[in-house]
């Protein structure tokens, strides 16, 4: 049968002479568009309608295809044709629950689409009624909830999420959604958790869930109290935060038996690799958004980003091929639950153990490679925002910067022709604030181009300024090698955003000022000094561009100023250093220094040197949504929202399919 056959509901000729036929539930969504009660002649047509397989492209295109005159005329048949769908969402007869899932869905969608520039006021009068619309509403989201937390099929809870997943994605933007108010009001918030605490229910609902919570607390969360983010932000529950998993793979990987995969804390992490490409990972803005939202509303999510539990080689571990079913996304079938329910981390030393945090900053690692692509921009920024909160958090900080947890993080590193690839046995364990930081240096280094990312250079940049906030207050001596940070500053590629220049130079201050508290050793304050030194022609070009800058009246005087004032410092090591290191080389006959030779004069001439002490360096201004961040998530929500809805399927299970899972239900 063709498209457009099906389409029309028509079914095959029986004969060339004859007309084709329609299909018998054609015919009755017919006399729903017609101006009479289809149950003034059928006193049944409700009940048999709902035992016909639903034609889910008739009745959307029947619906859009309704003008303004017609729309008056046939309302009272919609509504009544919504709450019937209703009522039977109560019906013992699985199929008639099914049907009437999938007309709700024809009914969301066909309208709205119909009905784009209407006010929500009229969409919601069109479906149900505005007089009765609180009581349908109040109706369908306790059936909802009721079929969502039930022991019935796990097609039905697969259906009543991807309902839920259609209606809150009708409109491009969640918030012009008026009838999301009702789901305000009769929240699914325990549902959604519900399915979430449970291991089988996760399995295969966990996807759907995840998005479906990550958008509804995305509603309107500027303008109203949005009752999904307030329990979201007191969740303590352990096993319901417990519902993720989060995959990648390159191609070497995949050839040595490799691939990555953690299941651990809230939010599922669902990121599928692209088979086609050496080193790609498909972007789940989704899953990453709902991450986010977890780990900004919900300060106990934190401690499930540090459980640690062994990491699983799933290629390694023999899979029994099942079924494909729409109840179980494509990249969410979590690895052996039986060895991920043992409480208790493997004895042998060589079995490495991982976290989400782990699992995440792989992922960040991979796709913070190339933001050319918007969506991998989109995916790179709210990575960085993650880590920006995670940096923030006092706990956090604690389980990054403890010397008794330490773990092997293989970051994937751009290909650079200066570098040798590094080989995953020589990764050192260390603390796990050591990949959070070689994360943001590997992007700092490997992003010197014409189009600098600037906005995901500053993240990076206030990330690492935060770490280092909590290591001056705690005195940590982390062991790290901090000089490709100080060998690579902005400065050198790009003159055209002063604030960000100062953000950099608060850094080199930082570490000017405060690093006898928590650089690892004294030749690390040499080291810096080196490096300030042989990098003078950049700090003095940026010194006489800010000073011809800041005498001047403009726009970008203030700021100018303030960079020439976090100069001094590296104006004065430069200057008192220079001569000396020239000295040194005439008196000794050497046209040019080695390494050594500069650090020896560096180290000899400490006492002489004069420094200013700045105040606030070890101050930053906390994380916040709201305004600086908001047009970002609007946009990243409408990008998902329609996503979600290109992608939502409520046709995909067949009748025999159904009727086959139902006989087997006691």
């Amino acid at each position: 049968m063709s498209q457009m056959e099906k389409k029309a509901g028509l079914l095959r000729r029986t004969s060339s002479s004859k007309k084709p036929l329609k299909e018998k539930v054609v015919l009755m969504y017919d006399e729903i568009f017609a101006k009479e009660d289809p149950a003034k002649k059928n006193p049944r047509f409700w009940d048999e309608l709902f035992l016909m397989k639903v034609n889910l492209e008739y009745l959307e295109s029947k619906l859009e295809s309704v003008d303004g005159e017609e729309v008056q005329r046939i309302q009272d048949n919609i509504n009544s044709l919504f709450h019937h769908c209703v009522q039977a969402l109560g019906e013992e007869h699985q199929i008639k629950v099914v049907n009437a899932l999938q007309t709700l869905c024809a009914l969301f969608r066909g309208v709205h689409q119909k009905n784009k520039s209407a006010s929500g006021f009229d969409i919601i009068n069109m479906l149900m009624g505005f007089d009765k619309a609180e009581q349908r509403m109040k109706d369908l989201m306790e059936r909802l909830d009721s079929l969502l937390c039930g022991d019935g099929s796990e097609s039905l809870k697969s259906l009543c999420l991807k309902l839920l997943l259609c209606l809150v994605t009708v409109t491009d933007n969640i918030s012009q959604n008026t009838i999301l108010e009702y789901v305000m009001i009769n929240s699914i918030f325990e549902a959604i958790l519900q399915i979430l605490s449970d291991v089988s229910s996760r399995g295969q609902h966990g996807y759907d869930a995840v998005v479906l919570l990550a958008l509804l607390v995305n509603y309107r969360k500027y303008e109203s109290v949005n009752p999904y983010i307030v329990k979201l932000s007191i969740v303590d529950d352990e096993p319901t935060l417990d519902v993720s998993i989060l995959q990648y793979k390159d191609k070497e990987e995949e050839h040595q038996g490799g691939f990555f995969s953690t299941l651990t804390s809230m939010v599922g992490n669902m990121f599928i690799a692209d088979a086609d490409e050496k080193l790609s990972v498909q972007t789940n803005e989704a899953i990453l958004l709902a991450l986010y939202e977890a780990v900004h509303l919900n300060r106990n999510f934190i401690t499930v980003l540090a459980q640690s539990h062994p990491e699983i080689d799933i290629a390694a571990t023999p899979t029994i091929p099942s079924p494909t079913t729409p109840t179980t996304p494509l990249g969410t079938t979590p690895p052996s639950l039986d060895m991920m329910s043992n409480p208790e981390l493997p004895l042998d030393p060589n079995l490495q153990t991982s976290n989400l945090l782990i699992t995440f900053l792989k992922y960040a690692s991979i796709v913070m490679q190339d933001t050319k692509d918007e969506h991998r921009l989109n995916s790179a920024r709210l990575c960085l925002i993650i880590l920006t909160c995670i940096a923030e958090d006092q706990y956090a900080d604690a389980f990054l910067h403890d010397d008794n947890m330490n773990f092997r993080v293989n970051l994937h590193r751009m290909p650079m022709r200066h570098r040798k690839k590094a080989v995953d046995k020589n990764i050192p364990s260390r603390p796990l604030v050591c990949a959070v930081l070689d994360l943001m240096v590997e992007f700092i280094v490997t992003h010197m181009m014409k189009d600098f990312p600037m906005d995901l250079y500053l993240r990076c940049v206030q990330i690492i300024h935060k770490l280092l906030c909590y290591q001056k207050k705690c005195r940590i001596r982390l062991q790290y090698t901090w000089r490709e940070l100080w060998s690579e500053p902005i400065f050198s590629v790009c003159f055209s955003a002063l604030a960000t220049f100062l953000f950099e130079l608060n850094l080199f201050n930082m570490f000017i000022t405060y690093g006898d508290t928590f650089l690892p050793t004294s030749n690390s304050y040499d080291e810096l000094y080196y490096e300030i030194v042989r990098m003078h022609q950049v700090f003095d070009n940026l010194y006489c561009m800010v000073l011809r800058v800041s005498t001047n009246t403009g726009q970008w005087k203030e700021a100018a100023s303030k960079v020439t004032h976090a100069l001094v410092n590296v104006r004065a090591i430069i200057n008192h250093f220079n001569p000396k290191i020239e000295s040194y080389a005439a008196v000794n006959h050497i046209s040019q220094l080695s390494e050594e030779q500069v650090l020896e004069v560096v180290r000899s001439n400490y006492d002489t040197l004069t420094l200013k002490l700045q105040d606030g360096l070890d101050q930053f201004e906390r994380y916040s949504e709201q305004p600086k961040e908001a047009a970002f998530f609007k946009e990243l929500v409408r990008s998902i929202s329609l996503n979600v809805r290109k992608n939502v399927s409520l046709n995909t299970l067949s009748q025999d399919v159904l009727l086959k899972e139902f006989s087997t239900i006691s």
